[in-house]
């Protein structure tokens, strides 16, 4: 079993302007946003990670660079995990793109949105190439990986509701906030969503057993009933 640390970017001054950022250049954490990166890359200092995998944006850099700090790996960039290119929708603030037809159609009916503009990607070919992202890099670091995607918060919820197996018109349900881990573990059959948006619970369960521990093939099966939970 695969599993993949979703790390969303610390907040920046885009996100308290209310400004959709997009693939802008220069936007970086604010105060808040260094602190929050900070404090996860202490939580997730005893996780041994075999690469962290971040956007090539400055704001999901300096996240990854925290959680990199101490370890002997290097940062690696791969632009499909790079910000939704929202096109001419890029810099613009939110209060005035709520009056856009088209928010009606990001909030409704996701699939169908096409951000406009030559820049301008559909929804749907972000989730794609982030997913292909995920399951490209689970495939190179093999089944009994733990490793992280540093990425943005759309991005991030496409991803999960692929992992979910929900259409990507649900993914607005899902809430990830500024420096928050996901977590998904991926076996032969089906993905488990392990965690979502968690801002500050104990990551433990993440740090994988001993190898004599883990002889037995872990099943893909879920347990009927729910289990006892995980055992650190």
């Amino acid at each position: 079993m695969t599993t993949v640390i979703l790390l969303r970017h610390g907040r920046t001054t885009a996100n308290t302007g209310g400004v959709l950022a997009g693939w802008t250049p220069g936007v970086q954490l604010d105060e808040t946003g260094a602190a929050q990166v900070r404090a996860v890359g202490e939580r997730l200092a005893k996780v041994p990670l075999a690469a962290v995998v971040s956007s090539p944006l400055e704001r999901c850099r300096q996240t990854s660079a925290a959680v990199a700090a101490g370890r002997d790996l290097q940062v690696a960039t791969d632009d499909r995990l790079g910000e939704a290119r929202y096109g001419d929708w890029t810099g613009r603030t939110i209060k005035e793109l709520t009056k856009d037809p088209l928010w009606r159609v990001v909030q409704q009916h996701p699939s169908a949105a096409v951000f406009p503009g030559p820049e301008g990607e559909g929804l749907a070919q972000t989730q794609a190439r982030a997913v292909s992202a995920v399951r490209e890099w689970n495939a190179r670091l093999g089944p009994d990986a733990v490793w992280l995607a540093c990425s943005h918060g759309d991005v991030i919820k496409a991803i999960l509701a692929d992992a979910l197996g929900l259409h990507l018109d649900q993914f607005q349900r899902i809430v990830v906030d500024p420096a928050s881990v996901s977590v998904v573990t991926y076996t032969d059959t089906r993905p488990f969503v392990v965690r979502v948006n968690d801002v500050g619970g104990d990551v433990s369960a993440l740090i994988p057993p001993p190898r004599k521990r883990r002889r037995r093939k872990a099943s893909s099966d879920a347990v009927v009933g729910g289990g006892a939970g995980t055992t650190v």
